[in-house]
């Protein structure tokens, strides 16, 4: 199948790698070009707009920053939408509110596509994998024409409604997630007295009922940060924090208090404010841990 990729970010990139490896024809585009070099390389035709990639394209992927990135892409002068894109089918995979893209689900419609948003759980190692966990909102007929090149991407695809259900699916599986991320800043701070390896105290944690999944995986890599050695950066804070803010102002609009989004979000924002926000996001963690 002939597939355009529009935001070739970590995650983007390494979706678009996965898609290549299982036969598809790509076509990528991206702000910033260079970002494209590694996926040209291999044989993806880099095109010079996002119009382009849609007259190219028989579906097209999306997986930008923010509201304000989707809405340059597709709406913008030769945008997604510019052109004839009737029967096209549109994957929105960015993490943003529902109501972005309830309305990007309309004007997509109303020029005569068809639309699926899917964000999914996962970094870039289960991205490059086709190992994601994706949470599809879209109408049943939308759903069965994305699921075959969803499956690639992703270990599990979780149909949970209609358009907009996708992003509250992503907010319910990233909220407990972030939150983590501070209360073990906050447990490896009140460790410090024992003394202990980075790497005993992580194994200790990740073995008892405290640990989450994610730990029993990233734990060897946060005992590295903790012992102040460099790790790839898979997600970072400031993504974190743009999650965390989508989170807050997503439960204020529906009268919800989360009070824990809310404290980690003011955690979280002083950490980027001491120039991590680049980093990794359990470097927060640590970052607490050390304050």
């Amino acid at each position: 199948m002939q597939i355009g990729i529009a935001g070739l970010g970590r995650m983007g990139a390494a979706m678009a790698a996965r898609l290549m490896d299982v036969g598809h024809t790509l076509s990528v585009w991206n702000r910033s070009k260079e970002k494209a070099k590694p996926l040209t390389d291999a044989g993806a035709k880099l095109v010079a707009t996002p119009e382009e990639l849609a007259e190219h394209s028989d579906t097209v992927i999306t997986m930008l920053t923010d509201a304000d990135a989707i809405d340059h892409v597709y709406n913008g002068e030769n945008g997604l939408l510019s052109g004839d894109v009737t029967d096209r089918l549109f994957i929105e995979m960015s993490t943003v509110r529902p109501e972005v893209a309830t309305a990007l689900a309309k004007v997509v419609r109303a020029s005569g596509a068809r639309f699926v948003e899917c964000p999914v759980g996962g970094t870039t190692g289960p991205a490059r994998q086709g190992k994601l966990f994706g949470f599809m909102g879209a109408d049943d007929g939308d759903a069965e024409l994305a699921e075959p090149i969803l499956n690639q991407l992703c270990r599990r695809l979780e149909h949970v409604g209609p358009v907009g259900s996708g992003a509250l699916a992503k907010f319910t599986i990233n909220m407990p997630l972030m939150i983590y991320y501070q209360a073990l800043g906050e447990a490896l701070a009140i460790a410090r007295p024992l003394g202990l390896e980075p790497e005993r105290l992580m194994d200790m944690i990740a073995d008892s009922s405290g640990g989450p999944t994610m730990l029993k995986t990233r734990g060897p890599t946060i005992a590295k940060m903790m012992s102040g050695e460099e790790t790839p950066v898979t997600f970072d804070i400031a993504g974190c924090v743009k999650d965390l803010q989508s989170m807050q102002a997503e439960g204020r609009a529906r009268g919800l208090s989360l009070p824990l989004v809310q404290l980690t979000l003011a955690c979280m924002e002083e950490s980027a404010s001491k120039g991590l926000a680049g980093k990794e996001a359990a470097a927060h963690s640590v970052y607490w841990a050390n304050k």
